[in-house]
């Protein structure tokens, strides 16, 4: 299962940088998580063309979409309990505050919040950021499910790959 994980776009609305985004990198994923902080319906929206899309609200997001969305999600995929949700408080020590809120039962969180890409351990349950989705920035994670083991590739958007005016 190969699942595209992204967090902290920014955007009420879509953009061409972000629609080409989608294109390019994130729609030929199996599964696309996004752990919160798209801010505005749009964008949202356009991620549920997905059909394997889910997500979670974050700080930012207005309140219709925080509505909506939930603060946490919890999903089986291929035999593993996995989590996601976007995070809380100061960057210092938000991984272990988030591990403590799941608990060990976890195998795997991904999460958002600081814009910092990370790939940690706590005790049995592995913790994702992936980074910031923003244009200028583009990080994201791509993220390999098989047989019990996960594999974790950070990736940057290359906007010369996008083609148009993005590079």
């Amino acid at each position: 299962m190969d699942i595209a994980v992204i967090s902290d776009t920014h955007l009420h609305q879509t953009t061409p940088w972000f629609e080409a985004v989608f294109a390019r990198y994130l729609s030929p994923a199996d599964m696309l998580i996004h752990c919160g902080d798209a801010t505005g319906r749009g964008v949202w929206s356009h991620l549920l063309q997905h059909p394997g899309s889910h997500g979670v609200c974050g700080n930012m997001d207005d309140y219709a979409l925080s509505a909506e969305l939930p603060d946490r999600l919890n999903l089986s995929i291929e035999g593993l309990t996995v989590g996601a949700c976007h995070g809380w408080g100061v960057r210092q020590g938000l991984s272990a505050r988030i591990a403590q809120a799941f608990g060990p039962e976890y195998d795997v969180v991904f999460f958002g919040h600081s814009h910092a890409r990370e790939d940690s351990l706590f005790g049995g349950t592995r913790l994702i950021n992936p980074g910031s989705l923003q244009q200028g920035r583009g990080e994201f994670a791509m993220v390999r499910i098989k047989d019990g083991s996960v594999e974790v590739d950070f990736c940057r958007v290359d906007d010369k790959e996008l083609g148009g005016a993005f590079a």
